[in-house]
């Protein structure tokens, strides 16, 4: 039990580097579709890499199945383009609380297309989320912000949260998780190939490809490949709402990041938003815990 608590923790950690590998690469006039491309393409080779070693059975895959596939990779798509370009326009700490407000989509999601019971606790976290994304944002307290870049950010968190409702359509289907991840990031990478231009990829690494190419691999490795195992080996052994708790480290270190590596500044406001945001996520957790007690 004590491993899972770590590996879930560890891959908030790696995920919440994002901003580093961002702030790093967008000088060099990497778009934030390139680098969704070379994340989704990292990602691909270690998990086709993987499967072809370990679990060749994952390869097969029904033609329906292989469908909802399509639809799963162009929600990564669009969540890993508007996660980048939302960074770029705003901050990373408003960038990656604004995406962390999936959970509240996928909640409103499951009780539209699934039937779930919308709880009052899950309407409180609703409103704290919303409450949250306004003082975050500037909206509430006067403060400047970017409307596009906080609408483009509130977007990757509706993304994500499609992904997670397609994601779990899938596993109802009885589909390996292997096999659907493996062709959700192949059908990505077609997609952001179709707009990311990756023809431009050599000539922004040539001057100085010692320092890039590394940078755009550990960008794969270190905030997609890495996370997506050590939360599969630590979901395993933990309660699901117990391991959307624990995801909280995400915010709480891209935060600390940007402010104490990135230099970024943080106002009372955005930390008490932020605060919000993270409650809403643990109401969240809290409501799908009652919820299996009670089933």
């Amino acid at each position: 039990m004590k491993k899972a608590f770590l590996y879930i923790i560890l891959a908030g950690i790696f995920w919440g580097t994002s901003g580093i590998f961002v702030h790093y690469l967008a000088p060099y006039g990497f778009s934030s579709l390139q680098m969704t491309f070379v994340r989704g393409a990292v990602s691909f080779i270690g998990m086709l890499l993987y499967v072809l070693i370990c679990r060749r059975g994952a390869l097969r895959v029904r033609a329906l199945d292989l469908l909802c596939c399509v639809f799963i990779g162009i929600t990564l798509f669009l969540t890993g383009s508007c996660y980048f370009t939302s960074m770029q326009m705003t901050s990373v700490s408003t960038a990656v609380v604004l995406m962390y407000s999936a959970p509240v989509y996928v909640s409103i999601f499951s009780a539209l297309f699934f039937g779930e019971q919308f709880s009052r606790l899950k309407w409180c976290a609703v409103g704290c989320m919303l409450v949250g994304c306004c003082l975050v944002s500037g909206v509430i307290g006067g403060l400047r912000f970017d409307l596009v870049g906080i609408l483009i950010g509130m977007l990757s968190g509706i993304s994500y949260a499609a992904y997670n409702v397609l994601t779990k359509i899938s596993m109802r289907r009885g589909n390996d998780p292997i096999t659907t991840t493996l062709y959700s990031f192949l059908f990505m990478v077609i997609v952001a190939a179709l707009f990311a231009q990756p023809g431009q990829l050599p000539s922004l690494v040539a001057p100085s490809p010692l320092l890039l190419i590394p940078l755009l691999i550990g960008m794969g490795v270190v905030t997609y490949v890495a996370p997506y195992f050590l939360y599969t080996l630590g979901i395993r052994d933990l309660p699901a709402g117990t391991a959307s708790a624990l995801g909280i480290v995400e915010p709480m270190a891209a935060t600390v990041f940007s402010v104490f590596l990135l230099q970024e500044p943080i106002s009372w406001i955005s930390a008490i938003g932020i605060l919000l945001i993270v409650g809403s996520v643990f109401m969240l957790a809290k409501a799908e815990d009652n919820k299996g007690e009670n089933s």
